[in-house]
């Protein structure tokens, strides 16, 4: 990516515009964070619902500090030990953010995502750029460039291209604005990671209602889904999957699994997932996005087992899908 292609990204986030850009986590869609009207393209641009706030990506500390009321210990602490990186950090809300990026409560989601491309385009905007997923609302969450371009089209005026994003899941989301430090939603940055840090660290309750304000993004039942329908099970249900493969015997299915089986039907087939987590992780939306496209009637999901270091992984899951 070229030095022009950043200034260009530059002058149309200052201009109100929309810019999407890679991340270790997924590719974001992002706006100046302090301007309301170029907040509501986000919005708009995904089909948003306005009850969904929108993480706000900064350089690093410096830039963070600005956009906060209170910018505790606790908060410097996780910064200086995960940033840059998938951690963000829910603090107080600093006025010069525009209330929609917030789901209109009085926090907001900080984040230095660890890119180089991006994090040199945050220090040339030398200011907040709220930036959710790069998709439809709802959809599977880009991991490459062309993901961008299918999800959106013309609705985003510059796609910078970064490859294909490492990790491939969002970022672990804490707050900082309850008696006790919560994970919102899991990510790369462990629950152990944090209490090495923090001490007593909460986990929020899986779902809060699609009317409610969220205050992170991915707190609502459905998101990250495909648009074919999607099946989730864990390893010792697999009778059930053979008997739902035996009622759809002509149907195409795809199943994503960890343990690779033999099938009877020429029409279903078996996708092997990786049985390493950051390696799933990274392959889980390519793999969704293929499947989509495919032309299948349905998507079984054969869940990774149910341990600390799968509990990311398994919370995107069981926002994509339905049970078998």
């Amino acid at each position: 990516m070229s030095r022009e292609d950043l200034d260009k990204a530059v002058h149309l986030l200052w201009d109100g515009r929309l810019v999407a850009f890679p991340t270790e986590t997924v590719y974001g869609l992002g706006a100046d964070a302090t301007n309301p009207e170029a907040v509501a393209r986000i919005f708009q641009a995904k089909g948003r619902p306005a009850t969904n706030p929108v993480i706000v990506h900064v350089a690093g500390i410096e830039q963070a500090r600005r956009y906060t009321t209170d910018w505790s210990r606790n908060a410097q602490w996780l910064a200086e030990i995960f940033w840059p990186g998938p951690l963000t950090i829910v603090v107080p809300r600093a006025p010069a953010i525009a209330p929609a990026v917030s789901a209109g409560l009085d926090t907001v989601g900080l984040r230095a995502p660890r890119h180089a491309l991006t994090l040199e385009l945050l220090r040339l905007f030398d200011g907040a750029v709220a930036a959710p997923s790069a998709n439809r609302s709802n959809r599977i969450s880009p991991t490459t460039a062309q993901h961008v371009l299918e999800e959106l089209g013309d609705r985003v005026d510059l796609i910078l291209d970064g490859g294909q994003c490492d990790i491939g899941i969002e970022s672990t989301v804490i707050t900082l604005c309850t008696p006790v430090p919560t994970v919102l939603r899991p990510g790369d940055v462990e629950l152990d990671q944090l209490r090495a840090v923090l001490g007593r660290v909460d986990v929020h309750p899986r779902f809060i209602e699609q009317e409610t304000p969220a205050s992170s993004p991915g707190q609502h039942p459905l998101h990250y889904a495909p648009q074919t329908s999607c099946f989730r099970y864990e390893a010792d249900e697999y009778p059930h999957v053979v008997q739902y493969l035996a009622e759809h015997a002509t149907s195409p299915i795809i199943m994503l699994a960890l343990n690779a089986r033999m099938l009877a039907s020429p029409k279903h087939r078996v996708v092997g997932m990786p049985n390493h987590p950051p390696s799933y992780a990274r392959h889980l939306y390519c793999a969704l996005r293929e499947a989509d496209a495919s032309g299948t009637s349905a998507i079984l999901i054969e869940m990774p087992p149910d341990e600390p270091e799968w509990f990311a992984i398994r919370d995107r899951l069981t926002r994509a899908t339905v049970r078998l």
